[in-house]
């Protein structure tokens, strides 16, 4: 399977990037990333999520350069996504993106985030938080000029942030990666997104494992002979929203990505999308100036 059989989504640079994707979060050991990699490859995973905050940049770069012939693919075939770390806010973006950029040694890198809208070490209502985003933004655009950042995005900024970052980009965000399950719809991010252009990207789609064991989410699953997780990521591709599973599991890596080939229900999206109560698993960027 290629890149270009892959179900896809169109980004606002023209690249199509793949709905589906490997989440790398903890998976640190060179040995299990290369092995993880290994198992999404052979089952169509074409994409891969990574971030400097998780310390296996290295290690993804190399088991893709050493995967990649093995499965008849090429540098182009995979879309790779990683993230600015928050220490590197402000004025350290630019050096902290080459330094991602050498880590994963694959030539460019198909898409670089700000991890998140606040800056490490300092306190969430700080005044410098906006001027430090704005910063690294600025930092990021050259480089996505430069063509080492094919595409250049954000990660878990609230309403409030994209608006504020929409009046003075240059270079619109191609995507904003955020937490998004049934628990957490995200209507008005979802809203603004749409509104200007960018892809919305989920991750937690399984709210770090608790909804697995949610009851509507495995009647769900019973009914149309799914496990819960292939469920809760169908009904978000279902939506159009790429989803990023993660797993070191060979199993889950491979059941995850069996979620084309089956539909819910009218009824049962609305089920589930009913679940939605605004609860994250993750940290809440709503405090952060």
């Amino acid at each position: 399977m290629s890149a270009s059989s892959t179900p896809s989504v169109l980004l606002n640079t023209g690249a199509q990037m793949p709905l589906l994707g490997l989440g790398t979060y903890t998976l640190q050991k060179p040995e299990e990333v290369h092995r993880a990699v290994d198992v999404a490859l052979s089952v169509g995973y074409r994409a891969f999520d990574t971030a400097t905050y998780y310390e296996n940049e290295a290690a993804l770069g190399r088991a893709l350069r050493e995967l990649l012939p093995k499965h008849g693919l090429t540098r182009e075939d995979v879309f790779i996504i990683t993230k600015l770390h928050p220490k590197d806010q402000g004025e350290k973006a630019k050096e902290a993106a080459l330094l991602s950029l050498s880590q994963l040694d694959l030539g460019y890198i198909d898409l670089y985030l700000i991890h998140w809208p606040g800056t490490h070490g300092v306190p969430e209502t700080d005044p410098s938080n906006p001027v430090n985003r704005a910063k690294s933004w600025a930092l990021l655009e050259e480089l996505h000029g430069q063509g080492k950042l094919k595409a250049i995005g954000v990660s878990n900024y609230t309403p409030a942030h994209m608006k504020e970052m929409m009046q003075s980009c240059k270079v619109r965000p191609a995507l904003h990666q955020v937490e998004f399950h049934p628990r957490l719809c995200q209507a008005e991010m979802r809203r603004l997104c749409k509104e200007y252009g960018v892809c919305f990207q989920a991750y937690s789609s399984i709210g770090q494992g608790d909804l697995v064991t949610n009851p509507v989410v495995m009647e769900v699953a019973k009914s149309c002979q799914r496990t819960p997780a292939q469920v809760l990521l169908r009904w978000a591709v279902q939506q159009g929203v790429p989803v990023l599973p993660k797993s070191s599991n060979p199993e889950r890596i491979e059941g995850n990505a069996k979620i084309f080939d089956f539909t819910l229900s009218d009824a049962d999206m609305d089920r589930l999308s009913a679940l939605d109560c605004g609860h994250k698993y993750c940290p809440d960027p709503s405090k952060v100036l």
